[in-house]
């Protein structure tokens, strides 16, 4: 007669790997699960929370924070960490405005060259391009610890931003009617087919960023190096290369979003994008994303994005004062964190958009 004690210990070992299984499941559609709470939370506590003409206004705000956070997700990715996107956000700003206020002073020219919007945004996003190049120098080539080279170029580029203008604002980024560089103030308040071109922005680049991580050799490289940098360079991977791209895509993202900005505003300040670098990395964590690399995803960056514009927009029309939304911000900080400390090595298998 066979003994009941295997039988017993495979039911004990049954329901371990089930609560091992919804665990695993749990904390993969966290953010999902946090945003639909948000939602219900605030549709019933705010009767407006709901309306047409906010949730115009809540996704323009995420498309802020999705833009970095998605950027961000490629850097964190490879087991980096960029500080710097917040004074990028500024810089790209102050750039594009430079150019449409005083125009650029070219060799052997009596009058500044004012180039045309198109110049204009390519030259701003140039500019973050360029920073995120430095970060990604900085780290590979001279292999400075990403937190220092990041926390070395924000204090550069918030510099330079500075610099540009003394210190003060750029005004009426209108533009001149009778030049080409006009039509600025749309790209953060135009709207396309009854959506806000923010928004638009945000989906583009979602879709771009989801393919290139989860379709393309450098997607599988960027896990590849997060999750086993050795390994990595051993199979052939130029991880240096890898890495420095994903900074300038970092800066790239950054540098959009200093652009809509100063397009909403119609003009910009050197200080914009202050302690926006904690904002991206808080939503990319939420969605998923493990600070130590290799494991993530740009779907879920979009959805940590979103729990915190929500949550954001909830506590300001619910009245919470602005001190409390910071330590409520924090909170949410350390929870990520932690809950993604409690994904077990068994689950980082790489999670692709």
């Amino acid at each position: 007669m066979n003994s009941p004690t295997p039988s017993r210990e495979q039911a004990v070992e049954t329901r371990n790997k089930t609560r091992e299984i919804a665990l695993g499941l749990l904390l993969q559609l966290r953010a999902v699960l946090a945003l639909v709470a948000l939602l219900v939370v605030f549709s019933v506590t705010t009767s407006s929370f709901l309306s047409a003409n906010n949730f115009t206004i809540l996704t323009k705000h995420v498309a802020i924070t999705a833009l970095l956070a998605m950027g961000m997700t490629f850097v964190v990715l490879t087991g980096g960490i960029d500080l710097s996107v917040g004074s990028i956000v500024g810089l790209s700003g102050m750039v594009a405005g430079g150019l449409l206020t005083h125009g650029l002073m070219l060799p052997g020219a009596a009058h500044p060259w004012f180039p045309p919007l198109a110049v204009v945004l390519l030259l701003a996003l140039g500019a973050g391009a360029l920073v995120g190049l430095l970060n990604g120098v900085l780290i590979t080539r001279m292999r400075i610890a990403p937190f220092i080279a990041t926390l070395g170029t924000l204090y550069i580029a918030r510099g330079a931003a500075l610099l540009m203008s003394g210190g003060r604002t750029f005004p009426d980024l209108a533009g001149d009617v009778s030049g080409r560089h006009t039509g600025f103030p749309a790209v953060g308040q135009a709207f396309l087919l009854g959506v806000p071109l923010p928004v638009w922005f945000m989906a583009a680049v979602a879709v771009l960023c989801a393919v290139v991580a989860a379709k393309t050799p450098f997607g599988r490289h960027v896990y590849a190096v997060g999750g086993n940098e050795r390994a990595a360079l051993l199979s052939g991977i130029r991880v240096n290369r890898v890495k420095i791209v994903t900074y300038v895509i970092s800066g790239v993202c950054a540098a959009l979003v200093g652009l809509i900005i100063a397009a909403q505003l119609e003009a910009a300040h050197p200080a914009t994008g202050e302690s926006f670098e904690l904002t991206a990395i808080a939503a990319a964590v939420l969605g998923g994303t493990s600070l130590m690399g290799g494991r993530g995803s740009i779907v879920g960056s979009l959805i940590g994005a979103f729990v915190i514009g929500v949550l954001a927009d909830g506590l300001v029309m619910m009245g919470t004062s602005e001190f409390w939304q910071m330590v409520i911000k924090g909170v949410v900080i350390i929870l990520a964190v932690a809950v993604d400390q409690l994904q077990s090595p068994s689950q980082n298998s790489v999670a692709r958009a």
